[in-house]
């Protein structure tokens, strides 16, 4: 089984890492990582990854992990990276975060069930997607995750419908996954409002950003 996941500058690693360490433990699997060229990435806090190859290279995949975060917002008019998804969007597909962007931008959305990180959920339908309030979405062959943490859930997820749930349950004891957050404050519903009112704010310009890229996609004025 062939799996690969698109890396690029200002994404969140935890979007690719959380997922690659889950992914990457399936028995059988073989797991690349692919950059839109073959040059170390850098992520929005700094981190550096080196792709194993460019997406021009990449064979047909099995799976195909879409991560998100910022550098989302240029990739989503960048018609190489977005024929190059919809090339491989034939089997299954991870989106985590922001990544159900970029898989929008690609027209690849209409009609799916599908979530991402709460502050974007609702540019959602404006790529032709049903939203769906939930950490994990599960449609057809798709899996999304919600923001960031939540493609742990997803990986695992998507463990247990690719190899049954014992091999993900040992994936996940290996993991040692059994988070308990010292703070309840994980989703908008239970954030003390103070806090949502902040994260809404430091969030504000970058999803305005967002909205007027997806509508100008959506209008057939986008260029790559």
């Amino acid at each position: 089984m062939d799996i690969g996941s698109l890396i690029f500058d200002d994404m969140d690693q935890i979007d690719f890492t959380g997922p690659f360490e889950v992914l990457s433990r399936l028995p059988g699997s073989s797991y690349r990582v692919y950059g839109v060229t073959g040059a170390p990435v850098r992520d929005i806090r700094g981190l550096t990854i080196v792709p194993d190859a460019a997406i021009a290279d990449a064979p047909p995949l099995d799976v195909l992990h879409v991560p998100g975060g910022q550098g989302v917002d240029v990739l989503m008019e960048n018609e190489e990276v977005l024929a190059w998804l919809r090339k491989q969007s034939g089997n299954v597909v991870l989106s985590v975060c922001t990544g159900a962007l970029l898989l929008g931008a690609a027209g690849l959305l209409t009609g799916r069930r599908a979530t991402t990180h709460w502050a974007s959920v609702h540019l959602l339908p404006e790529l032709g997607a049903e939203v769906v309030d939930q950490r994990v979405v599960v449609d057809g062959d798709w899996v999304f995750a919600a923001g960031v943490t939540a493609g742990i859930d997803a990986a695992l997820t998507l463990a247990a419908r690719l190899h049954g749930d014992e091999v993900a349950q040992g994936i996940q004891l290996h993991m040692q996954y059994a988070p308990e957050p010292p703070f309840d404050a994980g989703t908008p519903e239970t954030a003390p409002a103070v806090v949502l009112e902040a994260a809404r704010a430091d969030m504000a310009a970058v999803t305005r950003r967002r909205l007027t890229t997806i509508r100008r996609i959506v209008s057939g004025h986008a260029h790559p």
